[in-house]
């Protein structure tokens, strides 16, 4: 009995449950379907919303669109309007040109008219003419007796006599020219000459003056017999002259470096009072030695200055033996530095190589360094030299081109050929004879003079300018420029001259009347 009441309890729990996990799942099932509804239309509500919210964007961005494509039409608008305007602008432009084109094709179509109207005049006056020339021809003929043929001949004969005459005058003037400048270039040949050869010896640049502490020294310099002198003679090649001029001896020779080794030793020999050959000997040693370095000194001062660098070792030693040369009484060192400096200059304006203008131009004149002992001009010898010492072919050619001797092939060639004019003509570079300028004056106012209306002419101004009074009643103010203009033509072909001449016309005004 008690077992079946357990039986009927447990059953009584299961159904309980059962019925509560059915009543449970139902509840759960209600409660799921209310929520399922509300979602559906919290759902419903959502898209509800984000549909207005989209019709609203919608109608904004038509609206959008609408304004863009207005705003982009007035801009177009304008832009059209703008570019009509230009257009109208330019058709007026085009139509002001035509009109201006159509009154100038007007104007020169009168002035075409009317220079055929003169042109018919003319030939027609021509024609008169003609017929007025040949009736006076045939008068002419009439009253001299001569025929047309006759008369030219006549003229003919008068104009070749004239000619004749004036071409012997042309004739003398070129062989005086021409001699004038044979005896220049034989001067300057023959002192280049001279100063590379040490032969004899003449005034001016080869002599060297010595002072003396006394007169007395004089006869020590002599010494027993003349010994002393000799051996200083001997070993130098230089000639001492010793005359009435008080405390200075004379030291004469064509070789510059020789008259400086002669002046140090002598020197040398004053100051240390023991004269005697053994002794003459020792200081010429050293004076040798002396000069030698000073020598490579200047040489090397001279490329230090020009910035010229890399030369030969050699090439050095050269430039510093122009330091004891001379050209008409220019120093050839220092007329080789002034060529370096100008045709850097000038290339450094022209956007040329400054360095290789600067080198050419250090160089220009080496072969006026070399003695003797080799044959040729300066610039035969210049180029032989630079090429024995691998300089460049442009330097080489600008050597060569310097003087003219080849035609120029480079602007460095050209650049040292006009800097090496410009620094000998400039303005006290070189030096003239008293003789050669008097000469040189009287033919400036000579080739003045010998122009028809000329009065009188004064050269002035150390020749610089030369002013030229001419007769009023023959020469006007319309001829006197021409007149200066063809005597600055003369004096450029028959003088050779540095700088440049003023040529100054001067032409008298008188106005005249008289009171009655």
């Amino acid at each position: 009995m008690e077992s079946i009441g357990i039986i009927i309890s447990i059953v009584l729990l299961l159904v309980g449950l059962v019925l509560g996990v059915a009543a449970g799942w139902f509840m759960r099932k209600v409660t799921a379907e209310k929520a399922i509804g509300s979602a559906e239309e919290e759902a419903k509500r959502i898209v509800g919303i984000a549909q207005t919210e989209a019709e609203a964007k919608k109608r904004e961005a038509v609206v959008a669109a609408k304004e863009e494509t207005m705003h982009m039409h007035n801009e177009v608008e304008k832009e059209i309007r703008e570019r009509r305007n230009e257009l109208q602008r330019l058709e007026r432009r085009l139509l002001q040109k035509e009109e201006t084109l159509d009154r100038k094709m007007e104007s020169l179509e009168r002035k075409e008219d009317n220079m055929h109207r003169k042109e018919a005049e003319v030939d027609h006056q021509r024609e008169e003419l003609s017929h007025l020339v040949a009736k006076e021809q045939t008068e002419l003929e009439r009253i001299s007796g001569l025929t047309s043929d006759e008369a030219k001949e006549i003229l003919l004969h008068s104009v070749e006599e004239e000619v004749r005459y004036e071409s012997a005058i042309m004739i003398k003037d070129i062989e005086s020219k021409a001699k004038e400048e044979a005896e220049k270039r034989a001067k300057n040949i023959i002192a280049l000459a001279i100063q590379r050869c040490a032969a004899d010896h003449v005034a001016e640049t080869t002599v060297s003056v010595v002072a003396l502490p006394n007169d007395e020294m004089k006869g020590r310099i002599i010494g027993r017999e003349g010994r002393n002198i000799r051996t200083l003679e001997t070993l130098t090649g230089i000639d001492l002259i010793i005359d009435d001029t008080p405390e200075a001896v004379i030291l004469s020779g064509f070789d510059p470096i020789r008259r400086e080794v002669a002046r140090v030793a002598l020197e040398k020999l004053i100051i240390d009072g023991r004269i005697h050959p053994a002794r003459i000997e020792e200081m010429v040693e050293k004076a040798q030695k002396e000069v030698e370095q000073r020598i490579r000194e200047e040489g090397e001062q001279a490329t230090f200055d020009t910035g010229v660098h890399g030369l030969h070792p050699e090439l050095v030693r050269m430039l510093g033996r122009q330091k004891f040369r001379t050209s008409y009484g220019q120093n050839v060192l220092k007329h080789s530095v002034e060529v370096a400096y100008l045709a850097g200059l000038m290339a450094a304006e022209l956007g040329v190589d400054v360095q290789l203008a600067k080198r050419a131009g250090l160089l220009h004149d080496i072969g006026k360094a070399v003695d003797h002992d080799t044959e040729g001009t300066h610039v035969q010898i210049g180029v032989e030299v630079a090429k024995k010492y691998k300089e460049s072919w442009e330097v080489i050619h600008a050597i060569e081109a310097h003087h003219g001797d080849v035609e120029p092939k480079t602007v460095v060639a050209v650049l040292v050929a006009a800097a090496d004019a410009v620094s000998a003509a400039r303005p006290g570079a070189r030096r003239e004879t008293l003789e050669a300028y008097i000469k040189r004056l009287e033919k400036l106012e000579e080739i003045a003079e010998t122009f028809e209306g000329v009065e009188k002419s004064y050269a002035i101004q150390a020749g610089r300018e030369i002013r030229i009074i001419v007769k009023p009643d023959k020469i006007d103010d319309v001829l006197a420029p021409k007149i200066a203009r063809e005597i600055s033509k003369r004096i450029e072909e028959e003088l050779e001259y540095p700088g440049q001449i003023k040529v100054v016309v001067i032409r008298e005004t008188r106005a005249v009347d008289y009171a009655k």
